[in-house]
């Protein structure tokens, strides 16, 4: 094997491009994620008809209970009463039951298939797959340079035209975060 930049690139280039590949299409989906929700997808609405009692006896405990009597078992985050409306939020379900008629629905959410588990590679927190990370931005780093110096003859070079890009691929980013961050 002969290892020369033109090699270096092309096979770190081979060796992530699945990678590149899901960090751009998970890291798309996050960018959306507010319009969509990729992280759940509604399975099942289900009307209800409970008897509430008076908002100032609607505690974490009640709302706990609640649920349990509505056979919903996951883990729950937050309950409030807002507007005449009384909201639990479970891990997998969402229940809003109006205070005055009892009338509501348990809708129960699931994770989409294979995009769920996309984003995840955005959201890790696991030191083996943090350094994982490190290295494969340490090796798009490489990928650029090695781009960038791979071709060292023409008016296409790095050092006649390419700069240039380069700097307007630093700049606009800049701009961005200069005017609307």
């Amino acid at each position: 094997m002969n290892l020369n930049r033109r090699n270096l690139h092309r096979d770190l280039g081979y060796f992530y491009i699945g990678l590149i590949i899901s960090f751009a299409f998970s890291g798309i989906l996050m960018n959306h994620r507010e319009h969509w929700h990729p992280e759940k997808y509604t399975i099942e609405t289900k009307e209800i008809q409970v008897s509430l009692p008076e908002e100032k006896e609607i505690t974490e405990e009640y709302a706990e209970k609640l649920g349990k009597d509505l056979g919903i078992e996951d883990k729950m985050r937050r309950h409030n009463v807002k507007k005449g409306t009384f909201k639990i939020s479970f891990e997998k379900h969402d229940v809003e039951i109006d205070m005055e008629t009892g009338k509501g629905e348990i809708v129960a959410f699931n994770k989409t298939p294979i995009i769920s588990q996309a984003m995840k590679l955005h959201k890790s927190t696991s030191n083996w797959w943090i350094y994982y990370s490190d290295i494969f931005g340490l090796s798009l780093i490489t990928i650029a340079i090695t781009g960038a110096i791979m071709i060292t003859h023409g008016k296409n070079t790095f050092a006649r035209r390419g700069w240039k890009l380069a700097v307007a691929g630093i700049v606009i980013p800049l701009l961005v975060l200069i005017f609307i961050g």
